[in-house]
């Protein structure tokens, strides 16, 4: 039976055929005989007892160019439909927050993937406080004197924005560094979050490698190697993803996190490991399936969607 699938998302007509993941995922379920329905986060309402969106229902192909075509506007009740898809990238600020206290209105009834309960409470940089185990030493805090402390501690270090993405407002740190007050006072004047600081990992020099985790079992990994003279390995900065198989260390990481993951609703997500540390769990946006197929013939979308399917009893 097909199903009726929403995704919120960001313009969809802008993103990269050839790598964005929201793309290749509802190009499957497309394939898969489902309908889809697209819609950006600011066409999201609560309205008078109903979750709505106001977006169009779209046809997809692999034509550079000319890859979606949408039909007119309308606006939907998500409770008709069977999935809603939370894939819009961050910042994870209060605009972001709020959309998920929203779809959280459609459970049970309405599958959203994933659930945005947990993806609100687990964020990417602190999810991963759960397992200090497995990660480098870490420090949050907005306080400098905190922040100067650790950097005593371990010398070189990553400063980045708590809640920021695809590598923007990343900065290495080094020993005789003395950019952490300027720095501190550029962030805290922006906003009133927190910084996260990490012990600089030399190993990042070879890749920041991202593991694909599909309802909790891990199913392939890409290498993402930095640019000459970046310390960011993001694709967005210009990193370059390579072919890569999965470490025993990296089957032990996801053996670990993986039930935690599972049992919150987490059926797409991604992981930062350097060096065999890990260092973010990624459940608001991850990307890297259309790599991973090209690399290693794995079709992760068609395993997200046997999934859901799964969960959904159609």
């Amino acid at each position: 039976m097909s199903l009726k699938v929403a995704f919120q998302m960001d313009p969809i007509g802008d993103v990269d055929i050839n790598a964005d993941s929201s793309f290749r995922i509802a190009e499957e379920a497309q394939a898969r005989g489902h309908e889809l329905f697209f819609y950006t986060p600011d066409k999201l309402a609560f309205d008078e007892g109903r979750v709505t969106a106001r977006g169009h229902r779209m046809e997809l192909r692999r034509e550079v160019g000319n890859h979606v075509t949408l039909q007119p506007e309308e606006t939907v009740d998500l409770a008709d439909w069977d999935v809603v898809w939370l894939r819009q990238d961050p910042p994870f600020d209060m605009g972001y927050i709020t959309t998920t206290h929203i779809l959280d209105m459609l459970h049970p009834d309405t599958l959203v993937v994933n659930d945005p309960r947990w993806v609100r409470n687990y964020p990417e940089k602190l999810l991963v406080l759960q397992f200090p185990d497995l990660t480098p030493p870490t420090t949050i805090a907005r306080d400098l004197e905190t922040l100067k402390a650790f950097k005593k501690r371990h010398g070189d270090i990553i400063l980045k924005p708590l809640y920021g993405n695809g590598g923007a407002g990343v900065f290495r740190l080094e020993p005789g560094d003395r950019n952490l007050n300027s720095l501190h006072e550029l962030f805290t004047t922006i906003n009133r979050e927190p910084l996260i600081a990490q012990k600089f990992l030399p190993d990042v020099a070879a890749g920041d490698k991202r593991v694909i985790l599909v309802d909790g079992e891990p199913v392939g990994a890409i290498n993402r190697v930095p640019a000459k003279g970046e310390t960011r390995s993001n694709m967005h900065v210009g990193g370059r993803p390579e072919k890569v198989g999965l470490s025993e260390r990296d089957k032990e990481i996801c053996a670990a996190i993986g039930p935690l993951l599972r049992e919150k609703g987490q059926i797409f997500v991604g992981i930062d490991v350097i060096g065999g540390n890990l260092t973010e769990i990624n459940l608001t946006s991850p990307t890297g399936i259309q790599e991973l197929e090209r690399f290693d013939g794995i079709n992760v979308a068609e395993m997200i969607w046997e999934a859901i399917e799964e969960k959904t009893g159609k």
